[in-house]
């Protein structure tokens, strides 16, 4: 999953989450959006974009439902990458509009994300 870290998609993301101090997740309601891995069996995949006009991008066909939801970076960091970390999901970064990007471990986003910080 290594290999992720030099996608531009995720070292977009990064830095763009750094000086943003936000990133955005799908939600309907209290359930946010949860993908199957491409590239892993078994795996769950939570979506993240860098930017909300890139996240709402993606709220039509059938995430017509979805909205994108801001998370404080400090927020996402402290608490969101741990727990799905712990859950063993992955994270999707700057997906484009065939749902095509980077998926990392939550270690590895959240090791990157401190060392721009």
């Amino acid at each position: 999953m290594s290999e992720a870290q030099h996608d531009p998609k995720y070292q977009q993301f990064v830095e763009a989450a750094k000086t943003n101090g936000v990133v955005y997740a799908l939600a309907e309601g209290e359930d946010l959006l949860v993908v199957e891995s491409v590239e892993y069996e078994e795996t769950d995949v939570i979506p993240f974009w860098s930017s909300e006009a890139d996240a709402k991008a993606h709220c039509s066909d059938e995430w017509a439902s979805y909205q994108p939801e801001a998370i404080p970076l400090d927020v996402f960091c402290d608490g969101w990458l741990k727990e799905m970390y712990d859950d063993g999901l992955l994270i999707g970064t700057n997906w484009d509009s065939e749902l095509s990007g980077p998926e990392v471990e939550p270690t590895v986003l959240l090791a990157a994300l401190r060392l721009v910080q």
